[in-house]
């Protein structure tokens, strides 16, 4: 274990895009574990898009900055959380943590499967895609689905377990030729467009002529907007993110077509997956079995070193990431 710890602060809140000046990284003596807590130290962080959301207030200003991360018990004052154990926590951005046994969980082990999986498409990057598949978008076989944000983390995701489920056409949407490849070679989607190359009406018109059933917004505005026009009756919008405005300083994007909601009888809805934990067990259900096979691979951007946490999470704001970008500590294969 290494002598000093270290967490990363948010300095100063962005105006747009963020930038390395917004961060510092703090080091102090590693803390030690009072009565009925634990010491981790951290393995893997992840680093996601509601993170910028939060910058903007939710974040205290000089204090460590929280988020999904895996670690090892490395000293212990309570029984449930013994030293070696793997545990998720969301005490991230920081080298080490101490956590109660209410703030961490074991962290299952499969056959197979690599730890990092619990932060991409078997932690809470998975559950947003599952959760909004089967419980928000009430997906059945041989419907159409269109997914903006296509190559990031939970647009990976999503595209995976929509093939498991028995989708029909699945369409998504990319910020560069390359990702769209991947998309369609790797990852199962069967048509992906460059959303830098036209509006986005036409391109999603293009790539689904017949239209879609269902629509996984990652981005809003005008993503949202086309795909408004491209349901069909009955058809439903799931709203995971608006990465489109998280950095905009400007005027939000304003649907000009609001109106086909009701027209058409569209159901718009979104969530926090943090309300559906009890999901967690279904997720692993479905998925794992699958990764073990081989027919589910692992797409993940790793970071190495925990030195590298905010360019990392600055990369991902910007679109540097394929699949889920994670940070992976010396020594993290455990």
């Amino acid at each position: 274990m290494t002598e000093t710890a270290l967490t990363v602060h948010q300095t100063a809140r962005p105006h747009g895009f963020p930038t390395a000046g917004h961060f510092a990284f703090v080091r102090s003596a590693i803390p030690a574990p009072g009565p009925g807590t634990a010491l981790v130290e951290n393995l893997y962080w992840s680093v996601d898009p509601y993170h910028r959301e939060m910058m903007d207030g939710d974040f205290a200003l000089h204090a460590p900055l929280e988020g999904r991360t895996i670690g090892r018990v490395v000293r212990s004052r309570h029984p449930s959380l013994p030293e070696g154990e793997i545990v998720f926590h969301r005490q991230g951005w920081r080298s080490h943590a101490v956590v109660t046994p209410g703030q961490a969980r074991p962290v299952p082990r499969f056959d197979g499967v690599p730890l990092s999986a619990h932060l991409g498409i078997l932690g809470g990057t998975g559950l947003t895609a599952y959760v909004g598949l089967t419980r928000v978008a009430e997906l059945r076989e041989g419907q159409d689905v269109f997914v903006s944000a296509a190559a990031g983390g939970v647009g990976t995701a999503t595209g995976r377990l929509a093939r498991l489920m028995g989708a029909g056409r699945l369409v998504g949407s990319a910020g560069t030729a390359a990702k769209a490849a991947y998309l369609t070679e790797h990852v199962g989607y069967d048509e992906v467009f460059d959303y830098h190359s036209g509006p986005a009406a036409e391109l999603l018109a293009g790539a689904a002529p017949g239209g879609i059933d269902v629509y996984m917004d990652n981005v809003g505005g005008e993503h949202l907007e086309a795909a408004i026009s491209s349901l069909r009756e009955y058809g439903r919008i799931v709203r995971i993110g608006t990465i489109a405005q998280y950095n905009a300083t400007g005027t939000p994007y304003a649907l000009r077509n609001l109106p086909d909601i009701v027209e058409k009888s569209l159901r718009m809805e979104g969530f926090l997956v943090r309300n559906h934990a009890d999901a967690q067990e279904e997720l692993y259900a479905f998925v794992v079995p699958h990764l073990q096979s081989g027919r589910v691979t692992l797409d993940e951007t790793v970071v190495d070193g925990f030195g590298g946490i905010v360019d990392a999470f600055l990369g991902m704001l910007r679109g540097a990431n394929q699949g889920k970008i994670i940070v992976r500590a010396a020594g993290a294969d455990v």
